[in-house]
Formats: structure tokens, C-alpha cells, sequence
């Protein structure tokens, strides 16, 4: 399977007691497609699924699945401390028709890669479905390496890694002794030097609320080749990063922007806290000037 374009890890939207909002979860689904994403991803850490019961996590699978069947991509997220939780997953994508699941490291438990490989492996055995890796160190505190790549890579499933690892040498690794594994952005603010590398794919989720400005990137390095083009929507895009992945709220902004866009977000599940009116501030002046620059580079 070939992994391009945007995939949006779709938010999940909670009422003010926490409750799953599932008309809205929809709502914003329906607003991803409008707007031409390639891909979305159920369960991902911009969902929150760290904080949803397994129940609740089969659930909003299910009913993505129902949303999305035969319009768009999509992939489910298997991540769980326990491999018992991640295995669930992978056999409930398989059950609903997903069309492939993201795998992670487990979070916490530190295995060393060969642990990690076969933990890997055995939800791949479980699921049977394309594979998109989930290289995160910052948050699982180990990074899948060359013999974690060379253990997985034996299985034709795995076919993509989205690489947030935020080290520039792990694209130039990626690129050059696994291009059998597709690289997929997954570190918001080296999108242009991933897709400079050959990346076909991003998953962002900024997308949730600016699905347009990051295709727009996309559709300039990936599709035309114009890197002159690429550098100036990065340029315009630069401050939302450094916002998004450096402000320490990156769910908070997320939710916060889907609701500038009129798509009602809610508040995130605990320990997170919404944002502050100072950083809603910073948030909507930024994306207000990068959605008029935007425009203006793509409407040339």
C-alpha cells in the first residue's frame, strides 16, 4: 500500500463532563473529507485515546469506520501500554474493515528493540492489515531502530513509519537504507526537509483545522516538485509549528483551532486543561496572518 497526501489524527470531541461528543466526532469527520484529506486516523494521541477505556476506543473505531467506508482512508491506532489492549485493536480494525492500523512502541515499559520487534510483529499477526509505525521517543522513551527496521521489515505489511522522532538524521536514515519503508512526516516542523527526502505522506494535526494550508504544502513538494513554492508556505506555516510542538499544549491547540473554524471541539479529557485566553490569542492572530499568506502563494 502506498501512504500519500495528509492524514488528519482526528480529534475527539467531549462535552463539558468529559463525555464523548459523537455527533460532533462525525461532524468533524465529514469536515475532513469535505475538505479532501487523504487519510484520517482514528486513535492517535491527538484523539486523546490515552485517555478513552478500550471500550470507548472500539467504539469511535467502529464508528469511523461508518462514517468513512468507501470515501476516504482509514487507519486505527493500536498504541496500549499492555500488547493484550494493542492486540484488541488490531483484531477490532480487522473486524470493521479498516484499511490499515498504526503501531507504536508500548509506552513506559522501555523494551529493547528485539522486545519491541516482536511485540510489533504480533499485532501485525493479529490484524493482518497495512502498517504505518509510530517512531515517537520523546513520548515512548525508546526509538525503533536499525534492528527493531530490520526485524519488522520482514513482514510485507509494514509499509510505512511516520517519524517524529524530531532528528534530521533519522530522515536521512529512513531514506536511504529503508526505502522500503515509506517515511511519512510526523514531526510538523520538518515537513519540507521530509518531503525534500522523498516523503509522500504527512500526518499533521494541524490538518484537523487547516486542512487546506497543509495540503498546500503537500500539493507543492510531493505532487509538483516546487520547492521554491514549498518554502514559502513552510515559511508562512513556521510559526504555527513552533506554536503547535514547542507551546506544550499541543491537544489544547488543536481543539481550540477546530472551534475557530466553527466545528465544536470541547474541552480535552484530564489531566489536560483548555487553553488560556492569552494563548487562544497567540493561536488566532497566527493562524490568521498564515491563512492570508497562504492563499496569497497558492492563488499565484
Amino acid at each position: 500500500m502506498k501512504f500519500e497526501g495528509i492524514y488528519t489524527p482526528a480529534i475527539t470531541p467531549h462535552r463539558a463532563d468529559g463525555s464523548i461528543d459523537r455527533d460532533a466526532f462525525v461532524a468533524q469527520l465529514e469536515y475532513l473529507m469535505a475538505q479532501g484529506v487523504q487519510g484520517i486516523i482514528n486513535g492517535g494521541s491527538t484523539g486523546e485515546y490515552y485517555a478513552q477505556s478500550m471500550d470507548e476506543r472500539r467504539e469511535m473505531a467502529s464508528l469511523a469506520r461508518d462514517v468513512t467506508r468507501g470515501r476516504t482512508h482509514l487507519m486505527v491506532g493500536t498504541v496500549a501500554i499492555r500488547l493484550e489492549d494493542s492486540l484488541a485493536m488490531a483484531e477490532h480494525a480487522a473486524q470493521i474493515g479498516a484499511d490499515s492500523i498504526l503501531i507504536g512502541s508500548p509506552p513506559y515499559s522501555v523494551p529493547t528493540e528485539r522486545e519491541n520487534a516482536l511485540n510489533a510483529l504480533a499485532i501485525d499477526r493479529a490484524a493482518d492489515l497495512p502498517i504505518m509505525l509510530y517512531n515517537y521517543p520523546g513520548r515512548m522513551g525508546i526509538n525503533m531502530g536499525d534492528e527493531f527496521l530490520d526485524r519488522v521489515g520482514r513482514s510485507r505489511n509494514f509499509c510505512a513509519i511516520k517519524e517524529s522522532s524530531g532528528d534530521i538524521n533519522r530522515v536521512h536514515l529512513l531514506a536511504r537504507d529503508y526505502p522500503h519503508i515509506q517515511m511519512s512526516c510526523g514531526m510538523d516542523d520538518q515537513a519540507l526537509e521530509f518531503f525534500a527526502w522523498g516523503a509522500r505522506s504527512w500526518v499533521c494535526g494541524g490538518s484537523n483545522f487547516l486542512p487546506a494550508e497543509h495540503l498546500a504544502l503537500y500539493q507543492a513538494c510531493a505532487v509538483e516538485s516546487n520547492f521554491d513554492k514549498g518554502r514559502r508556505i513552510m515559511s508562512a506555516l513556521m510559526p504555527l509549528m513552533r506554536v503547535l510542538e514547542q507551546g506544550g499544549k499541543f491537544i489544547q491547540c488543536i481543539k481550540h483551532g477546530c472551534e475557530m473554524m466553527g466545528n465544536y471541539a470541547g474541552p480535552p479529557r484530564p489531566p489536560l486543561k483548555p487553553l488560556n485566553k492569552d494563548d487562544k490569542r497567540q493561536l488566532e492572530q497566527t493562524v490568521r496572518v498564515l491563512k492570508t499568506t497562504i492563499a496569497q502563494i497558492t492563488a499565484e
